[in-house]
């Protein structure tokens, strides 16, 4: 072997051993005619200080792509591609999960950011457990001007604690998935999901069923709720995907304490459209499984008109929760 290409090898090997450590990284931000939220997105991605490859991959919904990101954002490998699969979330998702090539997907809603540190970090922790396919952190909540943090407190989520609760401070914009993974054996996101709600729960259980949920329990995503949300009070939608959610994971029906929450929730939005009736028969079925489950007692509020469901949510909202 002459001096020329022990020297090329030992490049090549370097390289091989820095891409391992660092592996690439495509950040997939559905979006729909939200252009300043957007850009906002982009730049907490383009503020990461990670010395791996990284691209962003942003779908269209619905919507011309906007060609203009590309020289917005020259810091960046940065495309921009219409979603050719199911309209809405999990389409937009899918349809950059197949575009990408990069070793890992990353999940960023375009009205939500990235805090420093977030993709570093999670590639630390991967580094920790070398066969994790799917990698989220806490989040920091902002409502109206108010912030709250919501931590887990572990590092590892199983499938027991996703039958117990949707562990909601796992974002899906803190989402970190080994390509492959979602490609063969998590699956892609299920656009059978009435309007993508709880998909992030759907990916999780699914995804938790293989291995744990690897967690970094820092709050390094922000996320918007209230103003910016498409779901916010779209209280039919969440009764479809709530019993989309019971039909598909029938393993929740096995957890008297998940399925308590799930019915209270239900219970929760049939009060908030009046179907007082039926949402006292789920309250009253949610605390026959689980009598502590809170939300089928606020329900149960609600329906009798003690309280409405906005004042709820605003009263939840403000600590960083939700139903």
């Amino acid at each position: 072997m002459t001096a020329e290409t022990a020297e090329t090898d030992a490049a090549d090997a370097a390289d091989a051993g820095q891409a391992e450590e660092n592996p690439s990284v495509a950040v997939l931000i559905p979006t729909h005619q939200r252009p300043e939220l957007l850009r906002r997105a982009i730049r907490s991605v383009v503020e990461q200080e990670y010395p791996g490859e990284l691209e962003i991959v942003v779908t269209f919904d619905k919507s011309e792509p906007d060609e203009s990101l590309i020289t917005e954002f020259p810091q960046v490998t940065l495309r921009v591609i219409p979603n050719t699969r199911e309209p809405g979330l999990c389409g937009s998702r899918n349809s950059g999960i197949l575009a990408a090539s990069a070793d890992f997907v990353a999940f960023l809603d375009d009205d939500d950011e990235w805090l420093p540190g977030k993709l570093a970090a999670q590639v630390k922790a991967l580094a920790t457990e070398p066969d994790a396919e799917f990698v989220a952190t806490a989040m920091l909540v902002s409502f109206h001007g108010d912030d709250s943090v919501r931590l887990a407190g572990k590092d590892r989520v199983d499938y027991a604690d996703l039958l117990r609760s949707r562990m909601a401070m796992l974002h899906s914009s803190s989402f970190l998935i080994r390509r492959t993974a979602m490609l063969d054996g998590i699956g892609l996101m299920d656009e059978r999901i009435p309007r993508g709600l709880y998909e992030d729960w759907d990916v999780l259980l699914r995804a938790a069923k293989r291995r744990p949920i690897v967690h970094v329990d820092e709050p390094l995503v922000r996320i918007e709720w209230g103003r910016t949300s498409f779901f916010d009070e779209q209280w039919q939608v969440k009764v479809q995907a709530l019993n989309w959610m019971l039909d598909n994971h029938p393993d929740i029906g096995t957890c008297d304490v998940g399925t308590g929450r799930v019915l209270g929730q239900l219970a929760f939005a049939q009060a908030a459209l009046r179907q007082r009736r039926t949402a006292a028969r789920t309250a009253r079925t949610a605390i026959r499984r689980n009598w502590k489950e809170p939300r089928a007692y606020i329900a149960l509020a609600v329906a009798s008109g003690a309280i409405s469901a906005s004042k709820v949510l605003t009263i939840l909202h403000k600590r960083g929760r939700g139903v």
